[in-house]
Formats: structure tokens, C-alpha cells, sequence
């Protein structure tokens, strides 16, 4: 499928009805910088290095390891202390995956809505299953979201179209009636490329110097709430 010369008249045209909504994880669904952070600090206070407040770990959060590290120890994934110290960081977030994580202000009611209105809902995110089932476990919403489309699921990540499609599948609605939230260019490149109604969640960790509009999204919120009105009843 040559995704990337979709035709933006098909991305951008009306949908009828949103028949399943789709949700990144990290900045998305959930506030996880706190414990990425907590993390990432645990890693440079091995190293005998300062913590970096969670202001600015925050606008890494949706970059994964690579995004974090990169921040507190200003290397790339090619560094030769890149595998241990990711390793250090990926031991230490297992085992701290949900002490202060929370779901964003009013994600919740949108949720409960979404469940109301019989629409399914699931997740796609680039975060590694591992993570992924025992986040959405402790938050308490494993057994209730229709798919977890994890970074690793799929033979390619976002922003490839590969795991929004399967998600897709999983919930037996074809990709046009569904629509995907996040909080990242990748996340809208992968929508548009699988023909959904992209979203931006522009209350993530989104950095204030990204020009927005230039990830060609459907629409924008400030607030999880604001999304119903993208969804028809």
C-alpha cells in the first residue's frame, strides 16, 4: 500500500458517522510523563547526574526511551551507552509503571460516553506491549477498550499506517468511520495515511514551538471532553 500518497480529498472528506474512536497512550489516554520522568531521573542518578525537572520531561514523554534519554543524557539510540542505559530505565519503569500516572481531567466521562453510545474504543501506541497491558491494567481500562495495538504488535510502528489499520480490523469497522486521537505529528501522518479522521490532543506533550498546522489534522481539543463533538450520536 503506498500510504503516503493517500489523497488528502479522501482523508479530509465527511464522515457520516465515527462508528470506533482510537487513542494514543502516553499524552494521549494518560499522564505518564510523571512516572517516564521519575524514570529517566532514577537512570541519571545512577550516573552520579542532576535530575531534570518534569516540565521538560514532559515534552519528551511521547518520544519513548529514545526521547528521554536523549534529553538527560544528550545521546542518540547509535551511542554506545545507549543499550545499558536504556536497559537501566526500561527495569526501573517496569517496576514503577503506574505510581503516578493518571488519566487526563474529564478522559474518563469522554470514555464512559463513548461506551454509552456503543461505539468500541481502543488503543494504539508505540509503547512496547510490556507496557502497554500492565499500564491499561492498573488504570483500570484493559478489559474494557475493544484493542491494544502496542509499538511492537505490528511489523512497522507509527507513523506507518500498519497498527491503526489492525486496529481497525480488531474492531470490525473499516478505517474511514474511525477516528484517532493524539498528541503528535507522527500520530496524525499515521491517520491520514490509514484514511481516519485524525485529532490533535493538543492538552499532551506537545511542543510550543510545533507548528500544528502542519500536521494536516481533521481537528484540535484542548480538552478530552471537546472530542464529542466530533462524534455524531
Amino acid at each position: 500500500m503506498h500510504w503516503a500518497k493517500i489523497p488528502m480529498s479522501i482523508i479530509w472528506s465527511p464522515v457520516a458517522v465515527i462508528k470506533a474512536v482510537l487513542f494514543d497512550l502516553d499524552g494521549t489516554f494518560a499522564d505518564t510523563a510523571p512516572d517516564l520522568g521519575a524514570s529517566l531521573n532514577h537512570v541519571l542518578a545512577l550516573n552520579n547526574l542532576p535530575p531534570v525537572p518534569l516540565e521538560k520531561s514532559r515534552l519528551q514523554a511521547s518520544h519513548g526511551t529514545p526521547g528521554l534519554l536523549g534529553l538527560g543524557f544528550g545521546i542518540t539510540p547509535d551511542d554506545p551507552r545507549f543499550t545499558s542505559l536504556r536497559n537501566e530505565f526500561l527495569a526501573h519503569h517496569a517496576a514503577h509503571i503506574c505510581e503516578h500516572t493518571t488519566l487526563f481531567a474529564g478522559m474518563g466521562e469522554l470514555i464512559a460516553t463513548i461506551e454509552q453510545r456503543g461505539l468500541p474504543w481502543g488503543i494504539v501506541t508505540n509503547k512496547p506491549h510490556r507496557f502497554t497491558l500492565p499500564l491499561m491494567q492498573a488504570l483500570g481500562y484493559a478489559n474494557r477498550a475493544r484493542c491494544m495495538v502496542s509499538g511492537d504488535t505490528c511489523a512497522q510502528a507509527k507513523p506507518y499506517p500498519m497498527p491503526l489499520l489492525f486496529a481497525a480490523k480488531q474492531m470490525d469497522v473499516a478505517p474511514e468511520y474511525c477516528l484517532y486521537l493524539g498528541d503528535d505529528k507522527r500520530d496524525m501522518d499515521a491517520a491520514n495515511a490509514a484514511n481516519m479522521r485524525g485529532i490533535i490532543a493538543e492538552y499532551g506533550y506537545i511542543n510550543p514551538l510545533a507548528s500544528l498546522d502542519s500536521w494536516q489534522a481533521a481537528g484540535r481539543i484542548k480538552t478530552p471532553l471537546e472530542l464529542l463533538r466530533y462524534i455524531e450520536s
